[in-house]
């Protein structure tokens, strides 16, 4: 395209997570469920973990940051959404585009550095327990929070100023039902090698450094559980790391499954419905997934419905 005919864009269409007719009341109805499940489930467990006086331990003050970020990355996406499926013209501005992709990513890399600090805080709970108190003190759980927002909001001004860098021209139709990068540098009309650079480099560097410190952290995990000789002690132990496997084997295997596709198979149709799981699934699921596998936060619960009016002082 010859750049006297460059139209720089104002607005974007979304086509959504499907453009058939018939479909949309009935994902309309399907998403609005999930996301009140999201709400309800993780403000659920932001408020037992402030007020039962059992939850106050490091491990329950990282759920409770992990609750907000899957309920704020949720929220992100999922209103826009499903105003899009009821609306006839399923437009975002160019500013609220941007704005929701930092958004997005400042919550998606926060949660996946914060996965890698609850798994280095089982670590020590389990391998290094008389140690515990001090490792993973309340300054320290304080630091670790802040360096991960932090490095989640450093990397979605980087990243997104990056992809609105670009030029968007002539056509404006973002085939996601959110603002996601990749689309995005698909529709644009100037060079992407740099921002497209940026962005596989951050999203590699971020998912891989977290699921190796992971992977580390739950392999001496292991070898300290079998160590172990009680049957009890053993069981015990892996409870107390079970809800935790679970969630980040569910999130890494959603991203893996989207980075390592072959390029032959890889489309965009295939990382919207990956997509899916990620912002609106697993943030739905994750709270089930910490209380169904937890007695300290079913026993909370109950006493918290017994009493709505108890509460301490949080963490």
């Amino acid at each position: 395209m010859a750049p006297g005919n460059f139209t720089q864009v104002a607005e974007f269409i979304l086509t959504g997570v499907s453009d058939r007719p018939e479909l949309q009341i009935p994902l309309f109805l399907v998403f609005l469920l999930i996301y009140g499940l999201t709400v309800s489930g993780n403000l659920g467990i932001i408020t037992l973990t402030s007020v039962d006086s059992r939850l106050q331990t490091p491990m329950y003050f990282f759920l409770r940051h992990l609750a907000i970020i899957n309920l704020s990355n949720s929220t992100v996406i999922a209103p826009k959404m499903l105003v899009n499926f009821l609306a006839k013209k399923k437009t975002i501005s160019y500013y609220e585009c941007a704005t929701q992709l930092g958004g997005f990513l400042f919550f998606i890399v926060s949660e996946v550095i914060l996965l890698a600090v609850m798994a280095y805080d089982r670590y020590v709970a389990i391998c290094n327990p008389l140690l515990y108190t001090v490792v993973v003190s309340r300054k320290i759980c304080l630091l670790l929070v802040s360096l991960t927002y932090l490095y989640g909001f450093s990397t979605a001004v980087v990243v997104s100023s990056c992809v609105f860098s670009l030029s968007y021209c002539s056509s404006n139709i973002i085939n996601h039902f959110y603002c996601d990068n990749v689309p995005l540098l698909a529709l644009s009309c100037s060079d992407i090698y740099l921002p497209e650079t940026v962005v596989y480099i951050s999203g590699a560097t971020n998912l891989f450094s977290s699921m190796i410190t992971v992977l580390v952290s739950y392999f001496n995990i292991v070898l300290s559980i079998l160590r172990i000789r009680s049957s009890e002690g053993r069981k015990k132990a892996f409870s107390t790391c079970g809800s935790h496997m679970t969630a980040v084997t569910v999130f890494y295997g959603t991203l893996l499954f989207m980075y390592l596709q072959p390029q032959t198979n890889h489309s965009l149709d295939t990382d919207k419905m990956a997509s899916v799981f990620y912002t609106l699934v697993i943030p739905m699921l994750n709270p089930l997934i910490y209380s169904l596998r937890n007695k300290d936060v079913k026993n909370a619960l109950k006493k918290f419905m017994a009493n709505p009016g108890s509460s301490c002082k949080p963490m």
